[in-house]
């Protein structure tokens, strides 16, 4: 018969493995509904998620090598639009919006932010480099439909449209659909592209009036930033 030290020991157990990202299938569906349900759990999960936290705490920060550089470029817009990025003086910030994007994927896989069932607010600012353009994104888990935009400074070109752009992890870019015309606004995000906010990087684009005429970016990217949380 399982006495209750033994099961609070399995709880700590399975809570470990929980932050980890070891669980799979049903025992993960289960640790899950948990989180919500059970305090004592849930402390135990938030317990050694702040110990696995701490261990990153004695990581020296590492410049990435050329090769990560160049293959995080050939993911994002593939391999013809390197010259272009650099040119653009926007390398530096897709670089570090990348990795920022790839760091916070592995934190968000070991459970290490979730601050209620429900998720956390997210925001990103996308800025070029001299900040000829700025454009400041909210999203609200309670209002799940759309991201609230605004736009402090920068505008389209005559007869051209800014165009907003999803890319989360390897997948390529898939638009978000054109920036209001207006300074503040509100850009539609389709449910099956939700889940994907936290790891993404946000971009905009120049494009021709009415947006890209193909699955991609066609003009110039004017502007990235990571998506983090509020």
């Amino acid at each position: 018969m399982t006495g209750a030290g033994d099961q609070h020991e399995e709880d700590r157990l399975l809570a470990a493995e929980h932050v980890l990202g070891l669980l799979e299938g049903e025992e993960l569906a289960r640790a899950e509904r948990r989180l919500e349900t059970d305090a004592a759990y849930r402390d135990a999960h938030a317990a050694w998620a702040e110990d696995f936290a701490a261990l990153a705490d004695e990581v020296a920060p590492a410049a990435p090598p050329a090769r990560l550089r160049q293959a995080i470029e050939r993911r994002l817009f593939g391999a013809r639009r390197e010259s272009l990025l650099r040119r653009l003086g926007l390398w530096p910030a897709l670089t570090a919006a990348a990795l920022a994007a790839g760091t916070y994927a592995v934190v968000t896989n070991l459970d290490l932010l979730r601050p209620d069932p429900v998720g956390p607010g997210l925001q990103a600012e996308i800025a070029a480099e001299d900040r000829s353009l700025v454009v400041q994104v909210a999203y609200d888990p309670s209002e799940p439909d759309a991201l609230r935009v605004s736009r402090p400074s920068g505008e389209a070109a005559p007869g051209r449209s800014l165009e907003l752009w999803l890319i989360a992890g390897e997948a390529a870019p898939v638009s978000l659909g054109l920036l209001p015309e207006d300074r503040e606004g509100r850009v539609s995000v389709p449910e099956e592209l939700r889940p994907m906010l936290m790891q993404a990087v946000l971009a905009v684009s120049d494009e021709p009036a009415g947006g890209s005429p193909a699955a991609g970016p066609t003009g110039p990217v004017l502007a990235a930033g990571p998506v983090t949380t509020l």
